[in-house]
């Protein structure tokens, strides 16, 4: 891939020097991210003053990107996932970024080195539209040259797995 197509990714303001606090809070919101503000406050002992500006900072930053849940894709009725492996043609990655964001079950999407160019995982209801997903939508795309699909058995998410929470109702932040 061009140069200049990689640095499309990294585009932006450069990083901002975070500190333990800051990392604590980042910390924090990635294993809940409905903490409320009281609770983070008290957790890495700053004022709730104190902590809403530093959550705020961290968004407007960027560092924090948004709030999210996350899905168990089976019990959601996408049974089936794939890290899908394409080779496209050099200097198309922003072409291909936009269609392939449009795909339905999308899930990640990532420019990488090595034997392929792109790196996109999904979700489908099952193999059937999985199929579908690859072979009318994926391989119809011009700029894509070949694509290899790997089945995903079982996953494990790293970030709910260190400390596992059960649901709450949401808090304000």
């Amino acid at each position: 891939m061009a140069a200049e197509q990689m640095a499309d990714a990294g585009a932006g303001p450069p990083a901002r020097q975070l500190d333990a606090i800051d990392r604590d809070i980042l910390r924090m919101l990635q294993t809940d991210g409905r903490a409320s503000i009281r609770s983070v406050a008290e957790r890495v002992h700053v004022s709730r003053a104190n902590a809403y500006a530093r959550i705020n900072r961290l968004i407007d930053d960027g560092v924090i990107r948004g709030f999210s849940a996350r899905v168990d894709h089976e019990r959601a009725g996408q049974g089936a996932s794939a890290y899908i492996t394409l080779k496209i043609v050099q200097n198309s990655w922003r072409t291909v970024r936009e269609r392939l964001q449009e795909l339905p079950g999308a899930a990640h999407i990532a420019l990488v080195s090595g034997d392929f160019d792109v790196l996109l995982l999904v979700h489908t209801a099952d193999n059937r539209a999985l199929r579908e997903l690859v072979l009318t939508k994926i391989q119809s795309i011009p700029e894509v040259l070949s694509t290899r699909t790997l089945l995903v058995f079982e996953e494990t998410d790293l970030d709910s797995a260190a400390s596992p929470q059960p649901p709450h109702p949401p808090q304000e932040l």
